[in-house]
């Protein structure tokens, strides 16, 4: 059974607005066409800390968002900043929080496509992570930490992060 929650949704004058937070740490000229791609579909953005990811909702932080702008950067996460990453996967399982990794990929559609992934930094350095090995880390990462690992393009960011929350897309 799936639990469907609604936006926080705030009343200002005759308005209704429905809202999602962002994470102060997010890099704001770096997400602009996120937060312009929320605020088309009739949400605004509100900007503070959140306990882990990028976006969730204000009444409801059960679900949170962390978004990567490719698999380079999932990369990093999990190889480079392994111990950080797996904490706040860990801190995200023992708070109860359902915590969704959204990659910005043209082609990945699953997780299943990563094993077929070519790691560009493979024509430079051998060594260099392939996309089978991200495949067994991330599916590793979804069994131990019940992390779920999405994908989309940069044009459906917005769309998908209201969907994940369980939002409407209709304007």
């Amino acid at each position: 059974m799936s639990i469907v929650y609604s936006a926080y949704i705030e009343k200002r004058g005759d308005k209704l607005s429905k809202i999602i937070l962002e994470d102060t740490r997010q890099k704001p000229e770096k997400t602009a066409y996120i937060r312009e791609q929320l605020e088309a579909l009739g949400y605004e953005v509100k900007r503070t800390k959140i306990y882990c990811g990028d976006y969730t909702y204000p009444t409801n932080q059960s679900i949170c968002i962390d978004t990567k702008q490719d698999l380079q950067e999932v990369v990093s996460n999990v190889i480079q900043q392994h111990d950080r990453f797996r904490d706040e996967c860990i801190r995200a399982k023992e708070a109860g929080i359902q915590l969704v990794i959204l990659v910005t990929d043209p082609k990945v559609k699953t997780l299943s496509d990563v094993f077929a992934w070519y790691n560009p930094r493979k024509r430079y350095s051998p060594k260099a992570t392939s996309g089978r090995q991200l495949g067994k880390i991330l599916y590793s990462m979804r069994e131990k930490y019940g992390v779920d690992f999405q994908f989309c393009t940069k044009d459906e960011v917005g769309k998908r992060i209201v969907v994940i929350l369980g939002g409407d897309t209709n304007v």
